[in-house]
């Protein structure tokens, strides 16, 4: 028998304002798909290789492309996928403190080498009462109220990590709690690189699976509500967006890296999943203006992306400017330094989007950190 694994996916259908299910089979082999609708109990797509969809991408909870239909994820469709694929993963909080939030580049660097999978994100200033909520079970401690007010003293970002025993994995990134003792016992951890001592240790990891969920469900809620706010201004701002490929090539930290060594400001942040109505909004102003403009809208809602807001003086021209041509071809002859330059494939799959003009910056980032997290 030739392995194949199973998954249960359900699409949203736009024409007809219906949620479609789908078992969706992957043959690992030679990276083919199958698809059978549930429903009406008959095959949707015959089995077909499918370069685009990798084996690390399936697991519960994401969101995959298959020919620019966005299926999400909700179950395994039989025993052994879920034994096979799902048995070791788990998600965990990972918050990075404010004294390090000028290196959340390199942080997610290392995220991603410990081959963890960053499913959301938001950067957030706590307030008071946030911040003793999130560590009431310090409540008694002495060094409770320093922590608090550290805590409080710029923003946080905070994210979940998916992967094979994720809680573990980032706690051994992170290090030793005192940031002294890490530099001594495991001098290439984060809070050895970052931290200052006890407390000002760079980072936050959840210890138990259990703490993992109650944390998970502080910052980004499963029910009603809304988490702690994002931290937009949405005044003398550009936008920049990091497109789906960037992402899934675990890009994003190598690009957050370059955007705060060139000097600018990263001064809010959040990952979102863009369905197709969002996407084709969001980039109306290109419509019927570049004949790539349906691919854009089909690569910004194919996975997660992450919104910027970016500061700096005449931000939106500078930034544009350090983004490069939208042709990455003719970015790395013109501007060899540029971000489409050194991480972007082809005019869509360019690694980013940035506000062309300027009197759009505050527009962008309204519609990602106000309407779209309203």
């Amino acid at each position: 028998m030739e392995e194949r694994f199973a998954f249960l996916a359900e699409w949203y259908d736009p024409s007809a304002a219906l949620l479609r299910r789908y078992q969706l089979l992957f043959y690992p082999k030679d990276g083919s798909v199958e698809m059978f609708d549930v429903k009406n109990q008959r095959t949707f797509l015959r089995r077909t290789k499918y370069d685009e969809l990798h084996q690390e991408d399936l697991f519960v909870g994401n969101r995959v492309n298959v020919f620019s239909r966005q299926l999400d994820l909700i179950g395994y469709g039989d025993q052994y996928t879920g034994n096979k694929l799902g048995s070791k993963k788990e998600r965990t909080l990972a918050m990075i403190k404010p004294d390090a939030v000028n290196k959340m580049g390199d942080i997610l660097q290392m995220i991603y080498d410990a081959n963890l999978i960053l499913t959301k994100a938001k950067m957030t200033k706590l307030t008071w009462k946030q911040a003793a909520d999130f560590y009431t079970e310090h409540q008694t401690k002495s060094f409770f109220n320093n922590l608090v007010q550290f805590m409080t003293s710029g923003p946080v970002v905070a994210m979940e990590l998916m992967g094979d025993e994720a809680v573990s994995v980032w706690r051994r990134i992170l290090g030793p709690t005192d940031s002294g003792v890490a530099r001594k016992e495991a001098p290439p951890s984060l809070r050895a690189q970052f931290g200052t001592d006890g407390t000002r240790n760079a980072g936050h990891g959840s210890d138990s699976l259990a703490s993992a969920a109650r944390e998970l469900e502080f910052f980004f809620p499963s029910t009603a509500g809304h988490g702690p706010a994002n931290t937009a201004n949405c005044t003398d701002c550009a936008c920049c967006v990091i497109k789906p490929h960037a992402i899934s090539e675990a890009l994003t930290g190598k690009i957050l890296h370059s955007i705060s060594a060139a000097g600018f400001e990263i001064s809010a942040l959040q990952m979102f999943n863009m369905d197709r109505a969002n996407a084709e909004e969001f980039l109306e102003v290109y419509k019927g203006v570049v004949t790539e403009y349906p691919n854009m809208v089909a690569e910004l809602c194919s996975g997660p992306c992450m919104a910027l807001e970016i500061r700096g003086t005449d931000a939106p021209k500078t930034f544009r400017e350090f983004c490069g041509p939208a042709d990455p071809e003719i970015a790395r002859h013109l501007r060899p330094s540029s971000l489409r330059a050194l991480y972007g494939k082809t005019k869509v799959q360019n690694a980013v989007h940035c506000t062309d003009l300027p009197e759009d910056g505050v527009l962008e980032v309204q519609y990602f950190f106000k309407i779209l997290d309203g």
